[in-house]
């Protein structure tokens, strides 16, 4: 893992970056990653970079995310042109080194994967996942539920409980469901049979 600033700096810099509340979300992530990766023995220090850097790129508005992935030359599917809102997650994957000084392909991996899973995630894929669902700030009907699994589950029970609320969630609201979301939840399935 290569990583040039301190946690302090980052932290500072991403302060000056986001919102308000989203910089809490940030902080409730990280502490959320931190405490799932010491239940799970995965490492701590990166769970913790992943979960507090996981939404950097929200610094920029939705309006900008088209062209801000296209610098990239991030691959943009139709439903991220349908809901440009989900290249944060990919942008943040390159934002990391941009902005951060964090050169580690793990931590990488588990920002753009944050929002709707994907094939083959690690531990650390899982824990950000799933920490940016139950930090203490997130407040809707399921997250006592998902915050029960995640202190009594395994990783991949847990893991499978959230993608499967979050593809009913997304079912309910009328919206895409990304690809990435629905092979992340098969493949646990698949383990699991």
């Amino acid at each position: 893992m290569s990583i040039s600033m301190t946690i302090n700096e980052m932290k500072s810099q991403l302060k000056l970056r986001l919102k308000p509340n989203r910089y809490r979300h940030s902080l409730g992530v990280a502490d959320t990653a931190k405490f799932l990766a010491a239940r799970f023995d995965v490492d701590a220090e990166k769970a913790y970079v992943a979960g507090l850097l996981h939404d950097c790129a929200r610094e920029f508005p939705n309006d900008c995310l088209m062209e801000e992935a296209v610098k990239r030359d991030i691959t943009i599917g139709p439903v991220e042109k349908a809901m440009p809102l989900l290249l944060h997650a990919y942008i943040g994957a390159y934002r990391i080194a941009e902005c951060y000084g964090v050169e580690d392909p793990e931590i990488a991996q588990a920002v753009w994967r944050h929002t709707v899973g994907g094939s083959n995630m690690t531990a650390l894929d899982k824990i950000v996942y799933y920490a940016d669902m139950i930090e203490p700030n997130r407040d809707y009907p399921e997250v006592e539920e998902l915050r029960q699994f995640a202190r009594e589950k395994s990783l991949d029970e847990m893991v499978l409980k959230g993608l499967s609320e979050s593809i009913l969630f997304v079912v309910q609201k009328g919206s895409l469901i990304h690809p990435d979301t629905v092979q992340a939840r098969n493949e646990l399935l698949w383990n699991h049979a």
